[in-house]
């Protein structure tokens, strides 16, 4: 993992006289009379004679959101250029702070060291934009091009205490690292990350903060019952694993159990995929890599909670030990389960998950997976689908959106409880029916769920993993939805029960 080093700074004409920055970042709104510059870049502009908006306004700036115009100082500061980065509204939002952030770290790449004002109007959301716009991942090229950004003085907000800026600073800059983590496991490619080489990581990650850890090999797997685990993993020469993290803060106040779908690659078994983009299923287990990334966070900001994160791992191949349709698995906790799509498995594993992870009592149980096509034909790839008990789905789903993530909240309607029936077992893991595929998969999995626990199941098929261009903080591949809003979720809990 590698993260630009941050560190607050002033921004006055005198510390931008002496400062070490190579590129000065401002930001510009789209204002009344067009180009203006936004909050923070004042003592940029003086020190360039007050004459960098008719000079952007020359270059064919507009301010519009996540517009990037380079200009260069020409000795009038230290820093040899100016990257002037839109806002879009002149009263932007975090949303939109972020973003720009992330298009000006994309841009700073090749800059040692930069200095960014848009931290002045939101320092978190300047701190996260920043880091994860920077982000690459280049572990497989031999020439991997221009570095990110290595270091990132960040202007002070004229309001608050020099303490409040320090640790919005350091949970900010501890939000993006977990971000970072989820990205950089989703974006490894599956021949090195597979169930025991993930539950190794997942490991070393965890003992490194202080967190208990536990792994279930596929003979323990069997001895203790986890039918879905095992189903899933059957065909494929690198067995299943579970994983399970906790962490226990100070006096917590609530518990939490966090589950993720972790099936390291996804051909789709005997229900074999077709291949145009297959390529893309490397991505299959970015829920697992958003809650691992999301407990060893708690444990970083020291949440006054209990977390307990459960990662099953699988790899779902074809194979003469493939599980078949037709196949009766039985799961954690004795109800059987009949095999229509073999490429419907996600839900399999996260039924074990499930049904273990209540056996420690939470007081809330998020659970996130790259779990439907049917998401991304609903809600498009940046908007999560969220359902579960009613008042934790809003609540998750409202605190997605204040995080720019993005959630919407879906019913999971009776009706569609029918068209799971199955002539064999006590429930099939598809329906017949090509409507309300989302909703139904979410139906199945509260099956699962012990009664009268408040559960919010997240849907990331489509935003964990960018496959066009990059825009704002997210490049391509991984993105790390949804760390942030489990984090905030948390946080939350934390604060309010």
């Amino acid at each position: 993992m590698s993260v630009p080093k941050l560190a607050l700074s002033e921004i006055t004409e005198a510390a931008l006289g002496k400062s070490r920055a190579e590129a000065v970042v401002v930001g510009t709104v789209q204002g009344a009379n067009g180009l203006e510059l936004a909050p923070g870049a004042e003592a940029v502009d003086a020190a360039l004679g007050g004459t960098l908006v008719e000079v952007l306004r020359t270059l064919g700036a507009t301010g519009k959101a996540e517009e990037v115009v380079k200009v260069p100082t020409l000795g009038t500061l230290p820093a040899g250029v100016v990257l002037a980065v839109g806002l879009g509204a002149p009263e932007p939002t975090a949303e939109q702070v972020r973003r720009a952030a992330g298009a000006s770290g994309r841009a700073l790449a090749g800059t040692a060291r930069a200095l960014t004002t848009l931290s002045v109007i939101d320092l978190q959301a300047a701190v996260e934009g920043t880091v994860l716009g920077a982000y690459s991942f280049t572990e497989y090229k031999s020439e991997p091009g221009d570095a990110p950004v290595s270091a990132v003085d960040v202007g002070a907000p004229t309001e608050g205490t020099t303490r409040q800026h320090r640790a919005t600073l350091k949970a900010a800059t501890a939000i993006a690292e977990a971000v970072v983590i989820a990205r950089d496991l989703i974006n490894t490619p599956p021949n090195d990350l597979f169930p025991a080489s993930f539950a190794d990581r997942a490991r070393s990650l965890a003992e490194a903060e202080g967190l208990e850890f536990e792994v279930l090999d596929e003979r323990a797997l069997k001895r203790k019952g986890y039918g879905g685990i095992l189903g899933v993993g059957g065909g494929s020469s690198r067995p299943p694993r579970l994983v399970r993290i906790a962490y226990k803060g100070a006096r917590p106040r609530k518990k939490v159990a966090l589950v993720g779908k972790g099936i390291t690659f996804d051909t789709g078994g005997i229900s074999l995929k077709p291949a145009a983009n297959m390529d893309h299923m490397t991505s299959d287990m970015s829920g697992a890599a958003a809650v691992l990334a999301s407990a060893l966070l708690a444990a970083k900001l020291k949440y006054p909670l209990e977390v307990t994160a459960y990662l099953p791992l699988a790899e779902n191949m074809p194979s003469g030990t493939s599980y078949r349709p037709g196949d009766v698995l039985t799961m954690y906790g004795g109800k059987t389960v009949e095999v229509l799509n073999t490429d419907a498995e996600g839900r399999l594993v996260l039924a074990d998950a499930i049904v273990r992870a209540a056996e420690d009592d939470p007081d809330y149980l998020i659970e996130t997976s790259t779990l439907t096509g049917a998401q991304v034909v609903a809600l498009g790839n940046r908007t999560a689908g969220i359902m579960g008990s009613d008042d934790f789905r809003d609540r998750v789903a409202g605190i997605a959106q204040a995080t720019g993530e993005g959630g919407w909240p879906m019913p999971l309607p009776e009706e569609l409880r029918a068209d799971l029936d199955s002539k064999l077992a006590d429930i099939a893991n598809v329906t017949g029916a090509r409507w309300g595929g989302m909703l139904a998969a979410g139906i199945f999995l509260r099956e699962f769920v012990a009664d009268d626990l408040p559960w919010a199941h997240i849907d990331i098929a489509g935003p964990s993993f960018n496959t066009g261009s990059p825009w704002g903080y997210t490049g391509k591949g991984g993105t790390g939805v949804p760390v942030r809003t489990i984090a905030a979720v948390l946080a939350d809990i934390a604060d309010n029960g």
